[in-house]
């Protein structure tokens, strides 16, 4: 079984340990975990490990955040992934900073890189992993906010949810996304 994982983010020093970046974050924390790296590839950066008989691909488009969809549709097609082993990690304003939900399926809620996604395969029926980044900035600057840096406040709270974040993808692996949902979903 494969599975591809598609954490959203923007490539360059400048996007580093920001807000917009926690899917970048946790697909990262995930090669740290099982000692792979990432390498150049079409659209991105992969990783690729095995765990009990599946392999995932961890995926970092290149294309910037609002065009994820390419990427995530080229590595659907070229691996021969099934729409339901697709797990997309993106960054959530209406989450409290790191509060994780996964869905099996879903509308954009203005994520414009989730928008693009849906665009570019045609369907909203894909997982996805959520990960709360707060709403503290006042009318007309999310875009500032969401490519923030996080705070040291805020460091203490999402170190650990990127930790339970990357155990929730190998659960989506293992479980599927019901019992992922069920399991996770109430913390």
């Amino acid at each position: 079984m494969k599975y591809l994982i598609a954490g959203l983010g923007n490539i360059g020093p400048e996007y580093a340990e920001t807000r917009h970046n926690i899917g970048f974050m946790v697909v990262d924390k995930l090669a740290s975990q099982r000692e792979v790296l990432f390498e150049p590839a079409r659209y991105g950066d992969m990783a690729t490990f095995r765990f009990k008989g599946r392999i995932f691909y961890l995926l970092k488009p290149s294309t910037y955040m609002n065009r994820s969809g390419r990427p995530v549709l080229y590595w659907l097609n070229k691996e021969k992934i099934e729409l339901e082993n697709l797990l997309v990690i993106a960054d959530d304003v209406a989450l409290p900073p790191g509060v994780l939900r996964m869905r099996a399926k879903g509308g954009a809620g203005g994520h414009n890189g989730l928008s693009d996604i849906i665009d570019n395969l045609g369907t909203n029926q894909f997982a996805r992993l959520r990960f709360g980044i707060g709403d503290n900035y006042p009318p007309g600057f999310q875009s500032q906010y969401v490519l923030g840096k996080w705070t040291e406040e805020e460091n203490e709270i999402i170190i650990p949810s990127i930790e339970l974040a990357a155990e929730m993808v190998i659960s989506f692996g293992l479980q599927g996304v019901g019992r992922t949902m069920n399991q996770y979903n109430r913390r």
